[in-house]
Order: C-alpha cells, then structure tokens, then sequence
C-alpha cells in the first residue's frame, strides 16, 4: 500500500484517517512500512476495548515522528486498512511517559447521522469521558509509565495539528 498516495487533506475542513484498529477491538494494529501491511502490534492487557476506530493521518508528522493519531467517532467499525474522510472537531491532549502525544478526534464527513457536527460540544458529554478514559487507562496493566489527558474543542474548519488547531 503506498501511503503517499492517500492525501492527508482531500478538501478543506476534511481529513483522510486510515483505519489500523477498529472499534471493539482489543488487537493493536501498526501499519508495518516494511511489510507495507498491517501487522498485530500486540493485544491490549487490559479489559477495554478501542470505542471507536482508530489510526492515523496519512502525509502528517506528528512530534513523536509518527503520522498523526485520529479517532473517528462512528457508530460501526471499520477494518484496518480503510480510509475515512472525516472531519476534526477537536483533539486529546495526552500526556503519555512525559512525551506529548495527541490524538485528532473526527467524524465521518459521509454519515449522515454526525452532519450536525461540528466540535465537541456537539457530541454527548459522557461519550467524550469515555474516550479519555480509554487513553488514560489502557495501558495500565502493561505498566507503561503515567497518561494524563485533556480535550481540547476547536472551532468549525479547524484541519490538521495542534499547531493549525491553535489558530482556529
């Protein structure tokens, strides 16, 4: 799969966000460039499961070095490998081991049940608790340093980064 086919931001105010796990999955899946496949990183240890479909933004650099991390907050999973245009309506702060580490959170742009929104405040308040409670937990029993989390809205036309989304 050459990634650098799949635009990061086909249209203003939409994202592509390639899908490596699928809501209600405890499998971790990375996009491995050397096998240009999808691999099983690891199953989570912990008793929770992704709440939704999660990857990242392909053609982005996150401060990790890694593409930026998306969540597409849908109502059925995906798989890995597919590609949602979405839209961002705010984003996770997360602290992970010390090292800042965000997560975009979308929408698909082509369901018609989330056209009405627009940012966080859209969307029911505790379904925003239950994805920061997933990043602030599921690495607990596999020991891997402190998580702490923190959303951030944006405003309507916000794009890629945290940088972009400060400018909002």
């Amino acid at each position: 799969m050459d990634l650098t086919l799949i635009p990061a931001q086909p249209k203003p105010g939409v994202i592509n966000v390639l899908i490596e796990i699928p809501g209600g999955s405890k499998n971790k899946y990375e996009f491995d460039k050397d096998l240009q496949a999808f691999a099983l990183d690891r199953v989570l240890s912990s008793s929770v499961k992704y709440p939704y479909d999660y990857g990242f933004i392909p053609n982005t650099l996150a401060d990790d070095g890694d593409p930026l991390d998306g969540m597409v907050i849908m109502d059925e999973p995906t798989f890995p490998g597919c590609v949602i245009a979405a839209r961002p309506i705010g984003y996770l702060e997360m602290i992970d081991g010390g090292d800042r580490d965000e997560k975009i959170l979308c929408v698909p742009d082509k369901d018609p049940r989330y056209a009405h929104v627009r940012s966080l405040k859209d969307l029911p308040p505790h379904r925003l608790d239950e994805i920061a409670e997933f990043f602030r937990t599921y690495k607990n029993l596999e020991k891997k340093g402190d998580r702490n989390s923190r959303l951030a809205g944006c405003r309507e036309g916000c794009t890629l980064s945290r940088e972009v989304y400060q400018s909002c």
